[in-house]
């Protein structure tokens, strides 16, 4: 297979927790304040009931990562999405209500698939560089969405 990435972000933002779930929930519109996504499209439901979409992303590096996302289901109000594609695993936001906003935490626990998760060994630095560029461009586009 290819080599696991275990990322994490942490950051607040001066808007509701309602409102920022519902930023983030709208996976079709991440285009519209998230740069390094590039298309989103939307598959529906599948047989468990779970929305999909198909993504096309890219951050600084000359390579447009396409996954396959589906919502998973939960209790406790964390947004979680089953990744599958050129990365396979899972991406959370937890959100907390503060004094003046939203505490955002991100984890995304991938493996690298294909022929770049061979290369992984080598350019392990320059891939996680590139995340943190495209997490970069999370926080900035967000940030002005809810202002």
């Amino acid at each position: 297979m290819g080599a696991a990435y275990s990322f994490r972000s942490s950051w607040d933002v001066e808007a509701p927790q309602e409102r920022v779930r519902e930023v983030l929930g709208d996976l079709a519109r991440y285009p519209t304040w998230w740069p390094q996504v590039r298309a989103v499209a939307t598959l529906g439901q599948d047989e468990r009931g779970r929305d999909g979409a198909r993504v096309l992303a890219r951050s600084t590096l000359p390579y447009t990562l396409d996954l396959l996302l589906r919502e998973v289901p939960r209790d406790d109000g964390v947004l979680e999405t089953a990744i599958d594609g050129d990365l396979v695993g899972t991406a959370r936001w937890r959100l907390r209500a503060t004094e003046t906003g939203t505490h955002l935490d991100y984890e995304q626990d991938v493996v690298v698939a294909g022929w770049l998760g061979r290369l992984t060994p080598l350019l392990r630095p320059v891939l996680s560089w590139n995340h943190a560029r495209m997490m970069a461009g999370c926080r900035a586009g967000l940030a002005q969405t809810l202002a």
